[in-house]
């Protein structure tokens, strides 16, 4: 609700003829049932999903037959957190959500 208000004030107190900077596009937005995110809505966000997958592909092919599965774990681990670092930045802020509302 206050976010609506700090929108419609700074609309207002635009001089005229000055464009307001666009709204935020997230490539990853948040979940509309439970806490976290959703599939992607940027083409960024696909990649990074890509990009992560082929990673963990990737080290199944090379650090599995290697190095064991301890090495591997710790290398999904390191990755998922990469991913979730991601998100946090790239995607709207997670909260529990029960559906209802869209906004806030």
């Amino acid at each position: 609700m206050q976010e609506v208000a700090r929108r419609r004030l700074s609309y207002e107190i635009v001089p005229e003829g000055m464009c307001m900077p666009e709204e935020r596009k997230y490539w990853f937005p948040a979940k509309r049932y439970g806490w976290g995110w959703g599939p992607p809505t940027a083409w960024q966000g696909w990649v990074v999903l890509l990009v992560f997958f082929a990673m963990v592909l990737g080290g199944a092919a090379t650090i599995l037959p290697r190095q064991g599965a301890p090495a591997f774990l710790l290398y999904t681990v390191l990755l998922v957190v990469v991913l979730i670092a991601i998100c946090w930045i790239k995607g709207e802020r997670p909260r529990w959500r029960w559906g209802g509302d869209k906004g806030g």
